[in-house]
């Protein structure tokens, strides 16, 4: 038996959700909120109590380890590893950009055989952090930060169906601008879609030194000064 706490924060979402034997159990999902720390603390203590309140002992847990905003990534990271010293646990990381393939491949929309899947994270402007990867998550293009036009997918989008999603997706598809490109709306990283993952992880012994790991901020963070002070 496998039970894995899961945590996910960009940012404008914190989620945690709670799996166990591939079945989500307990969820919780904050939208619109810029204060992660406040959020995430109070929702993976309730979280806690919903298990320790059943008996449900742990095994893992799961985190969506970037890229993604540098304070979400910071904030989501540091709870996973407190959890894990406190209790003893292994640590798991799931890339941002598959988790956000697994309710495009999970869903409804149909997928012809030779589709590629484009997961897009806004880092404003045109720029996008984006990958391209097949039906079975097998990486065709590496996690790359993308300033987007119409060239960028296009060898690519010349062969076979690319579908984008995620929260920087629209903003590209009139630059993209390709027979081939097709828009997935309202796909959002929660944490419960980590659970086919993070699972396979876990069976798989693919877990994290707590100590030592860090996330996959992809950029460089540059502070900058607030606007009142400007």
């Amino acid at each position: 038996m496998a039970v894995i706490l899961h945590i996910e924060t960009s940012t404008n979402v914190c989620s945690v959700a709670v799996s166990e034997d591939g079945q989500c159990i307990y969820e919780q999902t904050e939208r619109g909120s810029m204060s992660h720390a406040e959020k995430l603390g109070t929702m993976v203590d309730e979280a806690l109590s919903f298990t320790d309140n059943h008996a449900i002992p742990f095994d893992a847990v799961a985190v969506s380890s970037g890229p993604g905003s540098y304070t979400g990534l910071r904030i989501g990271v540091s709870m996973a590893k407190g959890i894990c010293f406190g209790r003893d646990l292994k640590l798991i990381s799931v890339p941002t950009l598959e988790l956000l393939c697994v309710p495009v491949l999970l869903g409804s929309h149909p997928l012809p055989d030779d589709a590629l899947l484009c997961p897009m994270l806004d880092a404003r402007r045109m720029e996008v952090y984006a990958a391209l990867y097949d039906r079975a998550l097998k990486p065709v293009r590496p996690v790359g930060a993308d300033v987007v036009d119409d060239q960028t997918y296009k060898v690519w989008l010349d062969e076979r169906p690319v579908y984008f999603f995620g929260n920087g997706a629209a903003k590209c598809m009139e630059v993209i601008n390709h027979p081939h490109a097709h828009l997935i709306e309202g796909v959002e990283p929660l944490a419960k879609w980590m659970m086919p993952l993070a699972e396979r992880r876990f069976l798989n012994g693919q877990t994290e030194d707590v100590a030592y790991f860090e996330p996959f901020y992809l950029k460089d963070f540059v502070a900058k000064m607030p606007k009142k002070l400007l």
